[in-house]
């Protein structure tokens, strides 16, 4: 089963639209090898982590692997809403693919691979220690090595500062001490973050966000000297485009000779979608965007000419999204809500079996809860069940996973499936999750023998806005409902809720299945999931 054409950047008559992804792939660092491109993201406590994703022209994207089969550290067995790995880098040297990623609590990590498409290095802690984030490798001409990073002041006690320090040529350490080359707090770049180096023309350059996630710019610092000074320079605002927070991303260049930069804006319950802009130079200053007259930084574009990319692919997709679990593998768009165990689940040949897990904690909290980001600003989404061999009081159903979160599971209670539309609140701290109480409301039930065909369908519509005085237009409102039927064709409403994003992650939605007992024997099957556009997503 194929995603069909939920979110298309490429309009097909030369030009794109951004964003060029509407989901969560935030934080994103991206590189070009010969002809393909390559871009990374966040992916916190999401396993598999580190979604690898690939181009031929910088406008059409597919998931293509997973850096991390599992977060490194053994209590992300449980959801640690908000920690695990933070934003990384992706670098190229001497043949070599490199991601570098941060787990704020942990330390600096450093995956590699030969060959991208295949099995990554089990991640080196080349950092040990809480504090820094956000590292990004560098190889200089005379071989020399070096990590730029920032910290995260809820881990260190202090935030916009950005250190450099010395690393070991092959990546997997670092050497002598971190030299301080920029503080945000000492002039007017406050909250900078996200640093990611590069050298042209004889300046080491580090392009780095600041202001903040939802109301930010984008900064370039420059210096001669790897370990500076270095001078700034404010290279892309908002202005007046409808990009809020325009920052943090990735300079690439094109085989023709073309610069552009991607980058995340943050639209509230979707997560941080991806951008990509065009990129020139002036006096070895970048400027990001297309600056108005007069000024000297660049404001983003919502349509474009394409890059130019020599005899790249011509190829519109996008993420996959609809899955008929007919592969061996599950697919790349489902990530776990903690570290996966292998007896969750299995793949039939032409349906997945989600077996029973013990369910010790709230909804929201459920590590095998099985997620996908959402793809587009409005959307629906259909999950056919089969039900019949839930064991009594076993559970399953379909999620919807913010800080705030609706779900619609079937619980089997005797000869019925007796369905609940339950809602709760995730709340988080720095280490461990703190829970509260959930809300259940009993719906009409369901004969037993209508268990092997029960649909739920999902739907995302936009409702009006949300100020958070992150700019005047304000941030869009999503509206999610829940139905279900025994039909495939009515359905009958179970909840709605607004939408909220996770913690530094956008809405996700998937399905579950669950058991008050410790040694489970019943299952559900997910025969497929459906994604499809509603009107207005163009």
């Amino acid at each position: 089963m194929v995603s069909g054409n939920i979110w298309n950047a490429d309009l097909g008559n030369g030009n794109y639209r951004n964003p060029i992804l509407y989901a969560d792939y935030s934080d994103p660092d991206a590189i070009r090898v010969g002809d393909d491109y390559f871009m990374t993201a966040s992916s916190f406590s999401n396993a598999p982590g580190l979604p690898l994703l690939h181009s031929k022209d910088l406008v059409n994207w597919k998931v293509v692997n997973y850096v991390i089969d599992k977060i490194p550290d053994e209590r992300y067995k449980a959801a640690i809403h908000g920690c695990g790995v933070w934003a990384p880098s992706i670098r190229y040297h001497e043949g070599t693919y490199y991601v570098c990623f941060p787990m704020p609590d942990e330390g600096i990590y450093m995956s590699t691979a030969k060959d991208p498409f295949g099995k990554w290095s089990e991640p080196v802690n080349i950092r040990p220690g809480a504090g820094w984030i956000d590292p990004c490798p560098f190889w200089d001409d005379d071989g020399k090595a070096y990590l730029v990073a920032g910290v995260a002041k809820s881990r260190i006690g202090y935030k916009s500062v950005l250190h450099m320090v010395e690393m070991q040529p092959d990546g997997m350490g670092l050497i002598g001490e971190e030299v301080k080359i920029f503080d945000g707090n000492e002039n007017d770049q406050v909250t900078i973050e996200g640093p990611k180096m590069y050298k042209r023309n004889g300046w080491y350059y580090v392009f780095a966000p600041a202001g903040g996630v939802k109301t930010g710019w984008q900064t370039v610092l420059r210096s001669r000297n790897v370990f500076g000074p270095y001078e700034y320079k404010v290279v892309m605002r908002q202005g007046d485009s409808i990009v809020n927070g325009p920052h943090q991303g990735a300079w690439v260049d094109t085989v023709t000779g073309e610069d552009w930069f991607l980058h995340f804006q943050d639209v509230y319950a979707a997560g941080r979608i991806t951008h990509l802009q065009p990129m020139s130079w002036k006096e070895d200053w970048p400027v990001i965007g297309v600056a108005k007259e007069g000024n000297d930084y660049g404001e983003p574009v919502m349509e474009y000419r394409k890059p130019t990319v020599g005899a790249g692919s011509n190829e519109i997709c996008e993420p996959e999204t609809s899955d008929g679990f007919t592969g061996n593998k599950l697919g790349l768009q489902w990530q776990w809500n903690a570290n996966p165990e292998k007896n969750w689940y299995e793949l039939t040949g032409n349906s997945l079996k989600l077996n029973a897990v013990f369910k010790e904690t709230v909804y929201g909290d459920m590590p095998n809860l099985l997620l996908q980001k959402w793809p587009a600003p409005e959307f629906s989404c259909v999950t056919k069940l089969d039900l019949s061999n839930l064991e009594d009081r076993e559970e399953a159903g379909v999620i919807s996973m913010g800080t705030s979160y609706g779900l619609l599971t079937f619980r089997r209670e005797g000869d019925s499936l007796v369905p609940y539309y339950v809602d709760g609140v995730q709340k988080y701290g720095k280490i461990l999750p703190d829970t509260t109480e959930e809300t259940e409301k009993l719906l009409p039930a369901v004969s037993f023998d209508k268990a092997k065909e029960l649909y739920i369908k999902y739907t995302v519509k936009q409702n009006g806005t949300r100020d958070l005085n992150a700019n005047e237009k304000g941030f869009p409102l999503e509206l999610v409902t829940l139905e279900y039927g025994t039909d495939g064709s009515s359905y009958q409403k179970a909840g709605e809720m607004t939408a909220m994003p996770g913690r530094w992650v956008g809405v996700k939605n998937g399905v579950f299945c669950a058991s008050p007992e410790k040694e489970s024997r019943g299952y559900a099957i997910v025969e497929f999931v459906t994604y499809e556009k509603c009107e207005g997503n163009h």
